[in-house]
């Protein structure tokens, strides 16, 4: 399998090094492909660097909806996973995503917070994450424990030829959705997870849980 990675980057210099370097060290057939959504402090300074990473650069910031769609269009790959340019997630956890593709026991996988070790930022983050999995499982009839994972394997063919709306944070509920009416099983493995705090840069906020609520909805019986 050749897998691409998209990696949608907003005012990211702090930990943009570090996660490059770890996506890099994973032994797998990858692309990396960074959108950066017009950053303001440095990080398109820090890109200059990597002068052999495909980099995507937005003529303004749109969103990470959008930077995903600009991200999906440069894919090469048989596969794209999705990874935030924050150290919430580790890389290295792709093994256990690709593992059940290559053995042919699914083409959708997720990779579950709620399924391995996690350490959630706050209270309401953990709830709000529970209870959007479960308004997914009530609207789609698909069992699933974490419905917001940055962590979502997807085959390339199906994401270039379907039609993304998403320009914020609601990206995750449309794409999963998508998946579902198209007939896709997701399966879910274990990933761990390290969530930031607000104030150490983390960007998504109580009104993309209501946008999330209502993408979910609206996808449920619209294209």
């Amino acid at each position: 399998m050749n897998l691409s990675v998209i990696m949608p980057v907003y005012n990211e210099k702090a930990t943009l090094p570090q996660i490059i370097a770890r996506v890099l060290a994973v032994p797998i057939n990858k692309e990396l492909i960074i959108v950066d959504d017009y950053s303001t402090d440095g990080t398109r300074e820090v890109l200059k660097n990597y002068p052999n990473i495909k980099i995507v650069l937005q003529p303004f910031n749109q969103g990470k909806g959008a930077a995903l769609r600009a991200g999906f269009k440069e894919a090469s790959g048989d596969y794209v996973i999705i990874q935030d340019a924050d150290l919430e997630y580790d890389p290295q956890d792709y093994l256990k995503l690709i593992s059940p593709i290559n053995e042919g026991k699914a083409k959708v996988v997720y990779g579950s917070r709620f399924m391995g070790k996690h350490s959630f930022s706050s209270v309401s983050h953990y709830w709000g994450n529970k209870a959007l999995s479960l308004l997914t499982t009530l609207l789609y009839g698909a069992v699933l424990t974490d419905m917001e994972t940055c962590y979502k394997l997807i085959p390339a063919k199906f994401i270039k030829n379907i039609k993304l709306n998403a320009n914020r944070f609601d990206f995750e509920p449309e794409i999963t959705a998508k998946i579902l009416k198209n007939g896709y099983k997701i399966l879910e493995v274990p990933i761990g997870y390290k969530g930031r705090e607000f104030n150490e840069g983390k960007k998504i906020s109580w009104k993309d849980g209501f946008a999330a609520i209502a993408a979910l909805i609206k996808y449920r019986f619209y294209d």
